[in-house]
């Protein structure tokens, strides 16, 4: 399995996503309070972008006129036909059994324990000398 650094968790905020692309899939990043969740662009059901829908949460009635709202900010609204999708798991949560969004695995990590890729910008060393910048090739 390949590693790609997507983003710094700076530049999703809680409640917040992130589309990148990544070997040719498109593929949303999701901060719920600090927890990262990552899914395909592409709704199982039409193919809309699924991940430029409404972030929402869980409406639930023990009984007619009777509503608790939990779970804020996990389920993800397509924007063509309203289905929605659990974002830590993928699964509609129409069709649990039968339909779901491609989900990936995020992990946090911090910057000093990645390891160097084989692409690489060449560097040069600089020096200041008297009042005069100096690259040394």
């Amino acid at each position: 399995m390949t590693r790609h650094v997507v983003a710094t968790v700076d530049q999703v905020p809680p409640g917040q996503r992130l589309l990148v692309t990544v070997a040719g899939r498109e593929i949303g990043i999701f901060n719920i309070d600090g927890e990262f969740f990552a899914v395909g662009n592409r709704c199982p059901h039409n193919g809309a972008s699924l991940c430029k829908g409404r972030i929402v949460g869980l409406v639930e009635a023990s009984q007619p006129g009777s509503y608790q709202f939990s779970r804020k900010g996990e389920f993800l609204r397509c924007p063509w036909h309203g289905w929605e999708f659990d974002l830590r798991t993928g699964k509609s949560w129409c069709e649990p059994d039968r339909t779901k969004v491609r989900s990936y695995e995020l992990k946090v990590e911090a910057g000093e324990t990645l390891v160097e890729g084989d692409l690489r910008a060449e560097t040069f060393p600089v020096s200041v000398e008297k009042e005069y910048v100096v690259l040394e090739l």
